[in-house]
């Protein structure tokens, strides 16, 4: 499985790579504010597994191997390094909960929804048998 690719697919899978590949691109930007619950919902629909609330976006990604588990939250946490916005991660032998939340916003801004696109390319280079 390879991560979406921007006009793969029929019409309808190739508007909604776009639309992922849109929403990886988007800028983490400092004091983003709360995003609105319908964008919320327009990205969720393009995050399989991924789940919300008003505070948070989270997800558990299974792996065959504490090795692989490891890969993948070094990964996430280089991403969080060079965008300097940081999640929560729950590691155990392999999974790993990765949750995105904005504590200055009190909740999802668009930064966690960019993050949670590109932890889901992250997620698919490192192996993950799905969440």
């Amino acid at each position: 499985m390879t991560p979406p690719r921007a006009g793969a697919g029929s019409p309808p899978q190739a508007a909604a790579n776009d639309a992922f590949a849109i929403l990886a691109a988007r800028a983490v930007v400092p004091g983003a504010p709360l995003a609105p619950s319908t964008e919320v919902r327009a990205a969720l629909a393009l995050l399989p597994g991924w789940t919300a609330d008003r505070r948070a976006l989270a997800k558990e990604y299974r792996f065959a191997d504490w090795r692989g588990t490891m890969a993948f939250a070094n990964r996430v946490s280089e991403l969080a390094n060079e965008v300097d916005h940081h999640p929560d991660l729950a590691i155990g032998w392999g999974r790993c909960v990765v949750v995105w939340t904005t504590h200055d916003a009190g909740g999802v801004t668009g930064n966690d929804l960019a993050c949670a696109a590109r932890t889901e390319i992250i997620a698919l280079r490192t192996g993950s048998a799905g969440g």
